[in-house]
């Protein structure tokens, strides 16, 4: 039988980013899933404060090139890779001068959320995507943590799910207490329309705030897992309502062995 794969998609990735709950996650799972006979592949944002030279980035020329057209503009996708060696696994990086050629990740060094965000994620869901295509990897799980990837579940269930590559992925999706207090621009709607995606699958986020990002993520997976702690009352109710398989919070000490369970139990 051939190993089960698994895609990895985090917001974070420690040491690339500061440690916090999701980076350590996001560093930690895919090596403890790969050490219990998983294959892997994992990406993240190239952020601007990530530093190449001392984390050993490099542009992979095969893989990049690509344009996407996000609000009737072309953005060129380019990819980097880096290895944890201890861990023997590749990082991928989704990169765009437009988009991540700035000091910080998601907020300006006041602190106020980039207003470009709406189109960041986009085009970060479908760059992950699109470089999967070209690495010709289908995967079994996909793995999804923080809400800057909330949009992949939706591109897979509509978007791409015709694709032989996806057309039999699980999506998981991991929500956190990564939330932001404002919503998005309001021409996010517009902006996700992709291929199969009408405004009817976009109905939850009229509003596009945190919560109703985290929802349609949870309405387009095959199942959820409580990232942190505490996370938002709404939209743990809507994850027990959605009556889709979800896992509770697991602390360090067992979440790994919890993790690897629940892929198998969901596939």
């Amino acid at each position: 039988m051939e190993n089960i794969k698994v895609l990895f998609i985090s917001q974070e990735i420690t040491p690339y980013l500061p440690e916090s709950k999701m980076s350590l996650i996001g560093r930690h799972l895919p090596q403890g899933i790969q050490e219990r006979g998983k294959e892997i592949r994992t990406f993240m944002p190239k952020f601007g404060c990530i530093n190449e030279r001392r984390n050993q980035l490099h542009e992979v020329i095969r893989l990049s090139g690509m344009n996407m057209i996000i609000n009737d503009t072309d953005h060129p996708l380019i990819i980097k890779v880096a290895s944890i060696q201890a861990a023997r696994m590749q990082v991928y990086f989704i990169d765009n001068e437009d988009y991540f050629h700035r000091k910080q990740t998601l907020q300006d060094e006041n602190g106020k959320f980039f207003e470009d965000n709406d189109e960041r994620t986009i085009f970060f869901a479908r760059g992950v995507l699109e470089t999967v295509k070209k690495l010709r990897w289908a995967p079994d799980i996909i793995h999804c943590h923080g809400w800057f990837t909330g949009l992949v579940p939706l591109y897979i269930k509509k978007a791409y799910n015709e694709d032989p590559l996806f057309a039999n992925s699980k999506v998981v999706y991991s929500v956190y207490d990564d939330g932001f207090d404002f919503p998005l621009k309001k021409e996010y709607k517009d902006k996700i329309l992709f291929e199969n995606i009408t405004p009817k699958d976009l109905n939850i986020i009229e509003e596009p705030s945190f919560v109703n990002l985290s929802k349609l993520a949870i309405e387009n997976s095959d199942a959820t897992i409580v990232g942190s702690e505490t996370i938002n009352n709404d939209i743990l109710s809507f994850i027990k309502n959605s009556n889709k398989p979800f896992l509770d919070f697991h602390n360090e000490e067992t979440y790994l062995d919890a993790y690897s369970e629940f892929y198998d139990k969901i596939l």
